[in-house]
């Protein structure tokens, strides 16, 4: 299906990178000791030590530079900026774990830091989660406590985000972008996370979020998709709508459109029993691809027969009721041709119009009749049956009245109604044992039978 976002390392040292206030650089240097008397104090001593750490380019040596650091200072006050140092190096070494533990660490010191830097720790939570279920999907990707944990993380974000001050050297629109940005990841990695920790109606919840900002965004159409068919019970209108967004969405490869697109179809023969005339599965479906690429929310009026729906219209189904169903046409006409089409009906009663005998098959050109006065009104065939493995039916006569069996297979409808059926078999008793031979009278009105 559609490829999953990835979050990588060099990403979450992105996220950590930030331009939001003074808190939003992992990198951002603590003013001297007493440049300031308003700022927090620290020893000159402490200061230097914070700076040999901030120094470190190698991951790992930063780490243990940093450790000395809080072993010696444990309740300094560049605590804020030493959980983003933490963080930086350990996204380096795509220690997930022990990106989110600092994260966290630095959104607890709450209102000892300024929103950015709450934020920066709330989205770089997020942001480590959302790589950790891509390197580890089998593992953190059901973790049901770290989908949780990422949840609350994404929620405390976007409430957060409102308070972040613009930077002075961002002009409005650009802020303005990347404000929706934040947004989509967000909603985004939320939705994945609710996935995982079973919170369906949540997921969907996001992925209409993620998709009020970006309307064109195949992934999550997709994955929304996904949402509604595992809420209980099933939205399977929603689900097949959304996935059908996916598929037309103009920001999908091409194989991946095709790729979801063969899902779908799956998806709706699977709905509806398995639907045997491929051809209607294939119409029910460029019907809704037509319709969903022109609009993000599906109309209440939409709907897809299901199986059930199929099987309350075999109920006492004959081919008489069948025809009768097919030229009144609307939605009944549509369930009952999904219905029928494909069944076999025994012993079909017809007047023979024409005989066109062939090399592999014969076809007839048939008139259906439920009584003497239509038999004898019936000049021109509404149905036409192929014969195969049955070559004596070739002795079948114009005018003659027969039974058959077969299978529907398609139908002209009205004005030209007309009836087309494929493995047909003659009943042996209406066929001529010679060529002249007599025919039979025509039948009188038997009992319509079900199609088997």
């Amino acid at each position: 299906m559609i490829g999953t976002r990835r979050m990588t390392g060099v990403a979450i040292l992105a996220a950590l990178c930030l331009i939001i206030g003074s808190g939003a650089s992992a990198k951002a240097q603590a003013p001297a000791a007493g440049q300031d008397a308003a700022a927090p104090k620290y020893t000159m001593a402490e200061y230097n030590a914070y700076q040999a750490c901030a120094a470190e380019k190698v991951p790992a040596t930063l780490i243990k530079c940093l450790d000395d650091f809080v072993s010696k200072y444990p309740n300094s006050t560049l605590l804020n900026y030493v959980y983003q140092l933490y963080s930086q190096a350990y996204g380096a070494q795509k220690n997930y774990q022990k990106v989110i533990e600092n994260a966290d660490k630095l959104a607890a010191m709450g209102d000892k830091v300024d929103a950015g830097t709450r934020f920066t720790a709330y989205y770089t939570h997020v942001a480590a989660y959302s790589a950790l279920i891509t390197d580890q999907p089998k593992t953190a990707g059901v973790d049901p406590a770290l989908a949780k944990a990422a949840e609350d993380a994404a929620a405390a974000a976007l409430k957060t985000l409102p308070d972040v001050k613009k930077p002075d050297n961002v002009t409005d629109d650009a802020w303005a972008k990347q404000v929706t940005q934040f947004k989509v990841f967000l909603e985004g990695v939320a939705a994945q996370a609710a996935t995982a920790a079973k919170d369906c109606a949540g997921a969907v919840a996001d992925y209409k979020a993620v998709l009020a900002l970006n309307p064109d965004d195949a992934i999550s159409s997709y994955r929304l998709g996904l949402a509604y068919m595992c809420l209980n019970p099933p939205q399977q209108m929603d689900a097949f709508w959304s996935i059908a967004r996916a598929v037309t969405s103009k920001s999908a490869t091409q194989a991946q459109s095709a790729k979801v697109k063969d899902y779908l179809r799956k998806l709706i023969a699977n709905y509806q029993g398995g639907t045997v005339c491929d051809s209607l599965t294939d119409a029910e479906l460029n019907e809704l691809l037509q319709l969903a690429s022109s609009s993000a929310d599906r109309p209440g009026s939409y709907t897809i027969p299901s199986a059930a729906d199929l099987t309350v219209a075999q109920k006492d189904m004959t081919i008489l009721t069948v025809i009768t169903d097919l030229k009144a046409g609307g939605d009944k006409g549509k369930v009952t041709w999904l219905a029928s089409c494909g069944l076999e009906f025994p012993d079909t009663l017809a007047k023979v119009i024409e005989v066109a005998p062939g090399t592999d098959a014969i076809v007839l050109k048939l008139a259906f009749v439920t009584s003497d006065a239509e038999f004898d009104a019936a000049t021109t065939p509404n149905m036409d049956a192929k014969i195969v493995g049955q070559p004596d039916a070739a002795r079948v006569e114009k005018d003659s009245a027969i039974h058959f069996t077969g299978t529907l297979t398609s139908y002209d409808p009205d004005p030209a109604f007309f009836l087309h059926w494929d493995k047909a078999k003659v009943k042996e008793e209406d066929i001529p044992k010679e060529k002249g031979a007599p025919k039979k009278p025509a039948a009188k009105k038997p009992a319509a039978k079900k199609p088997s």
